[in-house]
């Protein structure tokens, strides 16, 4: 007699696999340029000064023990002096939660704000992460489109003058992922404005914020609102195997998701969160640090983007290159990217159709692509080999 099969929770029904993890399955082949990643260059990550940090952590024994579940408390010090400079306003340590990267601190919002059909608002295109979060949550999600200063107010008002009640908004406020664009600071007071009227959070995402090319991002949203909770991360500006994010939120929020955290991994390394904290604490080497890797991502950015406008004319518009990692591409020629992607692999070249990233638009003539672990001539023989599978359809 055949053994019965156990059935697994109903909250995977629905849910899928990430299409860019899927993809980058297809993309290991050593002749194929990827653009498809969202990878920070390994090339720039501070081996050497990490190895330094390593040391000096390993001759404490006591990074080998258990830490407190909110974090490693000098690492929370050296976070709530760098959110007190970005916000423009104290940030005490309580309101500073580390996390196992910021994936994992949208996850354990996730539960603590959401009941299952609570609505939470997101930009389209989305990103992907968030989506796979709150639709394991199961929430009832409504996309505000994007445009070139950022999320677009001026819908999601309208979605609150019809009756909607967000729990939370989420944005990426910063180079967002996968638009490539950045909300102005007027939206992101009116944003603001709208969550302290109408009582709901903002989910600040900002991990690309420091990755700025040509000026400095604006404000946070959560300086204008403590309805705020920022989340950020070392992993783009550092390295990710450090695992090493971090939420800004108030007291409660934090004390709730620490409640989660004890039953979800009891706490993070105490040995990375100090190598962190020795990295982030040496603001003259972090200064110098951070403007190597955003002259090299700026480089590459721009040598992207006039690649794709020169190869393809007004066949396609592409978002500038202002700081983050991605560059969005529409095509205005009617190309249904998902359809181009055999041709393109076959070519030598990846991407990430912009369906991957969709709502309720399905971004079929749209895509990302991501600048950072590729150098300009690289880059451009990308886009060469690009318009060569357009060339083909």
């Amino acid at each position: 007699m055949s053994a019965q099969v156990p059935p697994l929770s109903r909250r995977l029904d629905g849910l899928r696999s990430s299409a860019i993890r899927d993809l980058l399955k297809l993309t290991a082949r050593a002749d194929i340029i990827s653009l498809a990643g969202g990878l920070p260059d390994a090339e720039l990550m501070p081996r050497d000064r990490i190895a330094v940090a390593a040391e000096a952590a390993l001759s404490d024994r006591s990074r080998l023990q258990y830490t407190e579940s909110p974090g490693w408390g000098p690492l929370r010090e050296v976070l709530a002096a760098r959110e007190s400079a970005r916000l423009g306003r104290t940030v005490p340590v309580d309101e500073v939660f580390v996390t196992h990267g910021s994936q994992q601190a949208l996850s354990l919002l996730a539960e603590v704000l959401l009941d299952p059909g609570a609505l939470v608002i997101v930009e389209d295109p989305a990103y992907v992460g968030a989506l796979q979060v709150f639709r394991s949550a199961g929430a009832r999600i409504l996309a505000v489109p994007l445009d070139s200063e950022g999320m677009r107010i001026d819908v999601l008002r309208e979605l609150l003058a019809s009756g909607e009640r967000p729990a939370f908004v989420h944005t990426v406020s910063n180079f967002h992922n996968p638009g490539g664009v950045t909300m102005s600071p007027q939206r992101r007071r009116e944003l603001a404005e709208l969550a302290d009227s109408h009582g709901f959070w903002v989910i600040e995402d900002d991990p690309y914020g420091e990755l700025w090319f040509d000026r400095p991002s604006p404000d946070p949203v959560a300086a204008h609102s403590p309805n705020v909770i920022r989340l950020s991360s070392a992993s783009k500006i550092l390295a990710p195997t450090l695992r090493a994010g971090w939420m800004t939120a108030p007291v409660r929020v934090c004390r709730a998701v620490e409640l989660l955290k004890q039953g979800a991994d009891l706490c993070g390394s105490a040995l990375t969160q100090q190598i962190t904290a020795d990295l982030l604490a040496d603001t003259a080497w972090l200064g110098t640090h951070i403007d190597t890797v955003r002259t090299a991502y700026g480089e590459r950015a721009h040598a992207l983007v006039d690649a794709v406008r020169t190869r393809f004319g007004d066949r396609v518009t592409a978002t500038d290159a202002a700081g983050g990692m991605f560059v969005w591409v529409d095509f205005t020629d009617g190309t249904d990217t998902q359809a181009l992607l055999p041709q393109a692999l076959d070519a030598g070249v990846a991407y990430v159709p912009g369906s991957a990233f969709a709502v309720s638009t399905d971004y079929s003539h749209s895509m990302r692509l991501c600048f950072t672990t590729s150098d300009a001539g690289t880059l451009r023989e990308a886009v060469d080999r690009l318009a060569k599978a357009h060339g083909q359809v």
